[in-house]
């Protein structure tokens, strides 16, 4: 995974590439989050970003990372997985709360690998979110909507949002455990 990412990286010199990142900057909430379009919603989007920084090699201990970072470990449910209701497209107050769903618990996941907290006590607890909820065919149910069609007109129950995330979450994190 990271040789495609290595070769498919972008040259943070471009002035494209450095226009996007003060855009990132810029559009970040005041708690560290960002607001998310095609997943339920601000975990989905702060997810995406985080992800992406590390995709261009961007320094993953600056200040407006690690206050994603902290907004994730805030945001973990005493269970040790994430959620989010689709209500915080109508009330920003309810970001980053609901009960936890694998798909969502995932995306945390991996925007936390991302920014180097693959060892982080936040991280087993969600990791062991992922495995004690699985069920003996090796999958995972999940019963909240966590898709968006369009925010506050329509939203979208993807059938396999509940199985292919977590399976990359869990195998970014035994990536993670690597090193």
């Amino acid at each position: 995974c990271s040789n495609v990412a290595d070769k498919e990286r972008v040259a943070k010199s471009q002035a494209l590439v450095r226009r996007a990142i003060e855009f990132i900057k810029k559009d970040q909430c005041s708690d560290g989050s960002w607001f998310g379009r095609w997943g339920v919603n601000y975990i989905y989007g702060t997810w995406q970003v985080l992800r992406g920084m590390k995709l261009i090699g961007e320094d993953m201990n600056k200040g407006y990372l690690r206050r994603a970072v902290e907004w994730f470990k805030h945001h973990q449910n005493s269970d040790g997985g994430w959620g989010e209701s689709i209500a915080s497209y109508d009330d920003p107050k309810l970001k980053g709360q609901g009960p936890s769903t694998k798909s969502q618990t995932a995306w945390a996941l991996m925007g936390l690998i991302s920014a180097n907290q693959g060892h982080s006590q936040s991280v087993r607890r969600g990791v062991k979110y992922l495995l004690d909820t699985q069920t003996q065919d090796g999958t995972w149910e999940e019963q909240w909507w966590t898709g968006t069609g369009f925010p506050k007109v329509f939203y979208l129950k993807y059938h396999y949002y509940r199985h292919y995330w977590p399976m990359m979450a869990l195998a970014q994190y035994l990536e993670s455990q690597k090193s």
